[in-house]
């Protein structure tokens, strides 16, 4: 395959000011719409107005940057509010429903498996069909899910709408990461990952905040009223503000075979497998800590409910803030892959100091050191994220689609693997946690040195 990635980033520099941003812009700009419009000038089947159409799409995007990465923030922020506005229900539920708890569970199982296997679905389908035909299909969906999720009479069918909630709402971080590639190049890109991640990385911290307070003027019901309100609210702004990004000579033609085979392509890269599995194990490590974390904190270390919301909103913060400083002072100054890797080593070197001290290697240590590596770890993942993103996507911009579902699905089924691990000694010993969070961060490491050769110098070095 074609190390892609070094002419990707030979378009990254534009004369003017539509290239250079100012120092407090927050969004970076976009790339030239001559770039997309440029191709309709070599494809014959093409005409005149379709390219011009897609170039005034890319412009029009150009000139709403913020606007864009705020849809696109609210595109990504969807998912985690859909898992965790619910989570404080989850009792109730129980009761309402008469279900045991064990099966109540599956609710969030079957919402989390959807919205893995949704974009490989959503994925090719934008290649194909362009990125606003699918993601308004996947918003419609997801409305009449969440509102069928709030009216289910048994926990079986509220599994079973769980299940296409999580399907149709893969639809926008597929397509959101997909966007992101049709409009920027380079370390314009890694830079909008890390401003993305300002927007959905608050998320999973307000949503069970939001869900309590919900919960406080009505019943569980109420939740998936608030998050059909939501749907609706954000599938008028997609038609409103989100133009097509994905020029139609751009696009694949083909069906399922066509697409199978566009991924079986993708995963013969070696350098996009590397990035999309450090990615995903490093993801994994995060789920660790949110699925271990309340039983660690609270039930092994004592502290309050109070502290331990305390705790979880300081590690967001740290994991906001490193991806701020990765996107405003690292990107462009310090190569990608070189962030990633000092990343990827934190995060591993962390793990490794939680293993010691919860094994008991220091004797019995207190909460505090115990927080401060899950803060380290958490933080490290702003430098891991944002830049695995942007290395992969950097190999792939004749497939966006697809490779954005991939990285997705990875990331999502290697976290659905690694969290029920963490609980497989019982609430008396965070040494599980540890286990599989050093496990995934020297996996993570080693893929990104054995797969993605950094020291070569191939695709995704900036």
């Amino acid at each position: 395959m074609p190390e892609s990635g070094q002419s990707e980033q030979g378009r990254t520099t534009h004369p003017g000011p539509a290239s250079t941003p100012p120092a407090s812009a927050a969004v970076p700009a976009p790339r030239d719409a001559a770039t997309v419009a440029a191709g309709a000038a070599v494809t014959g089947s093409v005409t005149g107005s379709v390219a011009g159409s897609a170039a005034a799409g890319v412009a029009a995007a150009r000139r709403a940057g913020l606007l864009v990465t705020l849809v696109l923030g609210g595109l990504t922020a969807l998912p985690p509010l859909s898992m965790d506005m619910y989570l404080p229900a989850l009792p109730a539920v129980t009761d309402s429903l008469h279900a045991p708890a064990a099966t109540v569970q599956l609710t969030l199982t079957a919402c989390l498996a959807g919205m893995a296997l949704g974009q490989l679905v959503v994925g090719p389908m934008s290649d194909k069909w362009g990125r606003r035909r699918p993601l308004l299909v996947g918003m419609l969906v997801y409305v009449v899910a969440t509102a069928m999720c709030a009216f289910a009479p048994t926990v079986e069918l509220l599994i079973g709408f769980r299940l296409l909630q999580g399907l149709a709402g893969a639809a926008g971080i597929v397509i959101a990461r997909a966007v992101v590639r049709d409009l920027y190049d380079g370390v314009e890109m890694a830079r909008f990952f890390s401003t993305l991640m300002l927007i959905s990385g608050v998320a999973p911290v307000i949503a069970p905040l939001i869900g309590g307070q919900v919960l406080r003027v009505t019943d569980w019901r109420g939740i998936f009223v608030v998050l059909t309100v939501v749907g609706v609210l954000l599938t008028l702004v997609v038609v409103k503000w989100l133009d097509e990004t994905l020029p139609v000579q751009k696009r694949h033609s083909g069906g399922v075979g066509q697409a199978l085979r566009t991924m079986r392509g993708l995963l013969a890269d070696r350098v996009f497998t590397g990035y999309m599995l450090s990615g995903g194990l490093a993801f994994a490590a995060l789920f660790a800590y949110i699925s271990a974390s309340p039983f660690v904190v609270q039930e092994i270390y004592g502290a309050s409910p109070q502290t331990f919301s305390l705790l979880f909103g300081l590690n967001s913060i740290g994991l906001i803030a490193v991806g701020q400083i990765n996107g405003r002072l690292l990107v462009g100054r310090v190569s990608l892959d070189k962030a990633l890797g000092f990343g990827l080593a934190v995060i591993t070197l962390a793990a490794t100091a939680l293993l010691l001290l919860t094994s008991g290697v220091f004797g019995e240590v207190g909460l505090f050191p115990v927080a401060a590596g899950l803060f380290v770890l958490m933080s490290a993942m702003g430098l891991a994220m944002p830049n695995t993103n942007a290395l992969a996507l950097l190999r792939t911009p004749h497939a966006a689609g697809s490779a954005s579902a991939l990285i997705g699905t990875a990331s999502f089924l290697v976290g659905a693997v690694a969290s029920p691990l963490v609980g497989i000694a019982g609430e008396a010993t965070a040494v599980p946690m540890a286990v599989v969070q050093v496990v995934c961060g020297v996996g993570s490491l080693l893929c990104f040195l054995l797969l993605c050769r950094p020291w070569r110098g191939k695709a995704g070095v900036v």
